[in-house]
C-alpha cells in the first residue's frame, strides 16, 4: 500500500451512533482527506435510511468511497472490500490527499490492515443448502464441530453462522482454527497508520441510538424497506440482516406493530453497538477517544491531529 507520512491513511472506528461520521467529515476537511466507508451495509445501493448513509450535502463537502458500489442482487465480502479499498487508497493518495477510513465493521478494518484469513471463498451450491436449513440445525452442527466458534459467534446472526458452517464443510477444519493466524490485539505490532476508536458512556450512546432509530422511521424506513423488498431485498440474506430492514420487513408481514418494531430496532441496535465495542477491544489495538455529552467535535479532532 503506497503511502507517505504526509498522506498515510487514518483509521477511525467505533460503534454505531457514536459520532464517527461527523468527526470524519471535519477531519477530512481539516487535513485534505477523502472518506472510505468501512460499513458492510452501506455498500448496497438502496439501503439508505437504515444504514445512516452520508447525505448528498455531506458527500458534497467531502468525497466518499465504497458507498453504493453493489446492487441488492450482488454479494459482497471482506475480500472484495480489501480490493476496492486498496484501489481507493491509491486513487486518493495519487491526488495528494489523505484516505480517512471510517466505519464500524471490525472485520473489514482487520482484513485491510492485517490481511485476509485463509478461509475459502463461498460455494454457491453449499451456501444455498445452508441458507435453506433451520438456524437451530446449523447451530447444532457448529456446536459439535467447532465449540470455540459456537461460544463466540453471534447466534442470532444467520449470515455469520452460515459462513462458519460453510467454511468447516469446505475445509474439514474448525472455523476458529482458520482465523488463528490473526494475533490477539495485545501482540499486534505498532500500527503503520494511526487507528482511533471512539467511545461514549452507555447512557449517552443509548440515548443517541434511540434518537437515530426514531429519526430513521420518521424519515420513512418502512416505506424504503417496502420498495427494496420489491426489487430483491428478501433474496439477499446479507442485506436483509441489516438492523432496521429485517424488523421492518417483519412488520410489513404483520408480525408486530410499528411501535413494537421501533422498540425492537432500538434493542437490536444497542446490542449491536455493544458487540462492536467488544470486538474492537478484543481484536484491534486502537487509540481510544472518549466522547462526552454533548459531543465536543473540536476536542476529538484536537486529540486525533495531535497524535
Amino acid at each position: 500500500m503506497p503511502s507517505s507520512d504526509r498522506n498515510a491513511p487514518i483509521f477511525l472506528a467505533g460503534p454505531t451512533a457514536v459520532g464517527k461520521s461527523e468527526i470524519a467529515l471535519r477531519l477530512a476537511e481539516t487535513i485534505g482527506g477523502e472518506i472510505i466507508s468501512v460499513d458492510s451495509m452501506q455498500v448496497y445501493r438502496g439501503l439508505d435510511l437504515g444504514t445512516a448513509k452520508p447525505t448528498p450535502a455531506e458527500r458534497a463537502r467531502v468525497a466518499h468511497h465504497l458507498i453504493d458500489v453493489v446492487g441488492l442482487t450482488e454479494a459482497f465480502d471482506a475480500a472484495r472490500f480489501v480490493t476496492l479499498a486498496g484501489a481507493a487508497v491509491e486513487d486518493i493518495q495519487s491526488r495528494g490527499r489523505v484516505p480517512v477510513f471510517c466505519g464500524g465493521t471490525g472485520l473489514y478494518f482487520k482484513a485491510f490492515r492485517e490481511g485476509l484469513g485463509a478461509a475459502p471463498p463461498s460455494d454457491a451450491a453449499l451456501r444455498a443448502e445452508l441458507e435453506a436449513a433451520p438456524l437451530e440445525t446449523l447451530l447444532g452442527e457448529l456446536r459439535e464441530l467447532d465449540p470455540v466458534t459456537y461460544e463466540r459467534i453471534d447466534r442470532q446472526n444467520p449470515r455469520r453462522v452460515i459462513r462458519a458452517v460453510e467454511v468447516i464443510r469446505l475445509t474439514g477444519r474448525p472455523f476458529s482454527a482458520q482465523r488463528a493466524n490473526w494475533p490477539p490485539a495485545s501482540r499486534l505490532p505498532p500500527p503503520a497508520s494511526p487507528f482511533f476508536a471512539l467511545s461514549r458512556t452507555a447512557p449517552d450512546l443509548h440515548r443517541r441510538i434511540e434518537l437515530r432509530v426514531e429519526k430513521m422511521f420518521a424519515q420513512g424506513l418502512v416505506d424504503e424497506t417496502r420498495r427494496l423488498l420489491e426489487v430483491g431485498l428478501a433474496q439477499n440474506r446479507t442485506a436483509l440482516q441489516a438492523i432496521g430492514y429485517r424488523q421492518s420487513a417483519e412488520h410489513l408481514r404483520g408480525e408486530r406493530s410499528l411501535k413494537e418494531t421501533i422498540e425492537l430496532v432500538k434493542i437490536r441496535t444497542r446490542q449491536f453497538a455493544k458487540r462492536q465495542l467488544t470486538w474492537f477491544k478484543r481484536h484491534a489495538a486502537p487509540t481510544w477517544i472518549a466522547l462526552a455529552a454533548p459531543t465536543s467535535v473540536d476536542e476529538a479532532l484536537a486529540q486525533i491531529t495531535a497524535r
